[in-house]
């Protein structure tokens, strides 16, 4: 079974004493999120409910405001 997520090819290095060989290898980023991800997530919910008290609690606050 393949581990899901998207995968991209990079170069490794195997060192031996005498030799350093490059060789294709396929990492896998994993599709699952990471706890910083899900709190951030839960922080646009609360911006949505404007609980600023919650969201001043975490970090610094700013309104948007239409450009002219």
């Amino acid at each position: 079974m393949r581990t899901p997520g998207k995968r991209v090819r990079r170069t490794g290095l195997v060192r031996t004493d005498k030799y350093v060989v490059a060789e294709g290898i396929e990492l896998v980023i994993p599709v699952c999120l990471e706890a910083e991800t899900v709190n951030l997530l839960r922080d646009q919910k609360h911006a949505e409910k404007d609980d600023l008290e919650r969201l001043r609690r975490h970090g610094k606050v700013s309104a948007a405001v239409e450009a002219a």
